[in-house]
């Protein structure tokens, strides 16, 4: 399994904290060399929740019936004009591959059983979650603003402080 993360933090984390095959930090390689050389014989599936460059250049390298799922699209998201789609989309025809977006809503009816399985491996260890916490309301705006500069480290949350208690009489 190959990861992309920006920072060498982020990275490290990827192979020696969850055991990533390989990594890639966007920031700093070239993402389409780095892609030939982890994945010589091609990628089977994609899970993509960035868009732009990584998919692109993961569309260049798919083996026959590769399968890509879509479940976001961070790298467009304050895109003031509408971006042009992948260059290389034709090679979903030529590798037999299939593209699809993927809505967690959709498997509402599961929830009760993904949480489940989810909570006992995590408390397994064979899943492992990071979480980058922000405190206090008046941190949203820049704790908002830290997931389009890649500033989080893990699952970025704002915890807003209780209120102080009333005084009665």
């Amino acid at each position: 399994m190959i990861g992309t993360a920006g920072g060498r933090a982020k990275c490290d984390w990827l192979t020696n904290e969850l055991g990533f095959d390989g990594v890639i930090d966007y920031r700093a390689e070239d993402v389409g060399a780095r892609l030939a050389a982890l994945c010589p014989d091609g990628i089977d599936v994609f899970f993509d929740n960035v868009g732009g460059i990584v998919l692109n250049e993961v569309l260049a390298r798919l083996r026959i019936n590769a399968r890509i799922v879509l479940c976001g699209s961070i790298s467009r998201y304050n895109d003031r004009t509408p971006a042009a789609g992948p260059a290389n989309y034709f090679n979903l025809t030529v590798k037999r591959g299939r593209m699809q977006g993927f809505i967690v809503l959709d498997y509402a009816a599961r929830f009760p059983e993904a949480i489940a399985a989810l909570a006992g491996w995590l408390a397994e260890g064979r899943l492992k979650q990071k979480e980058d916490v922000a405190i206090g309301l008046e941190n949203a705006p820049r704790t908002l603003t830290r997931l389009f500069t890649g500033d989080n480290f893990g699952k970025q949350l704002l915890r807003i402080d209780d209120p102080p208690l009333a005084r009665v009489g």
